[in-house]
């Protein structure tokens, strides 16, 4: 009876250590592809940046050496963080936008998929990081994103500043995991 607990324990840790290498490899191939149809989707359901809100236009430069720095298994722990504050920061009120909608769901649905993606990737993965020095430095740039939102009362031009940053991190986003995930 005990051999076959054993046995049992061991089937079970060998089934959840395979089912955990697969979301892994899924970003090795659909990672990169689904971050080139979010920089499509977010260039397409706007269009150009307004020049109503130029004005306005608050530059907050993404930090370009917080991917270059990650190294490791810390690859998929920053790409998930980076996906939850866009997942986050979508999910706000977009009421005041213009974009086209369709879109728009689109892009919600494909950042959604990443995160879930990457949550089975990063197994134990929580939200609230260890404070690495690239955790704090999102964490930074995402509040200021969403400090621009607030003082501007999430108006089109400000869900516009935010559409033109987020596009910037997600093609910063992919020149890292083009450089870090190979198949």
């Amino acid at each position: 009876m005990a051999v076959l607990k054993w046995l049992s324990i061991c089937l079970t840790l060998f089934c959840q250590g395979t089912a955990a290498s697969k979301p892994c490899r899924w970003t090795q191939f659909r990672l990169g592809k689904l971050n080139d149809v979010s920089i499509d989707l977010l260039s397409d359901m706007g269009g150009l940046f307004p020049l109503k809100c130029a004005e306005e236009n608050v530059e907050q430069t993404f930090p370009e050496d917080l991917y270059k720095n990650t190294e490791g298994e810390d690859v998929y722990v920053v790409a998930l963080e980076a996906m939850r504050y866009v997942e986050q920061l979508y999910n706000n009120s977009l009421t005041s936008v213009t974009w086209n909608k369709t879109k728009l769901n689109m892009f919600q649905n494909v950042i959604y998929r990443q995160v879930q993606n990457l949550e089975l990737c990063v197994v134990g993965g929580v939200w609230e990081s260890s404070g690495d020095g690239w955790s704090v430095t999102l964490k930074t740039y995402f509040n200021k994103l969403n400090t621009v939102l607030k003082e501007k009362e999430h108006s089109a031009c400000a869900w516009e500043i935010v559409r033109k940053e987020i596009r910037e991190n997600l093609v910063q986003f992919k020149k890292f995991i083009d450089s870090r995930v190979k198949p």
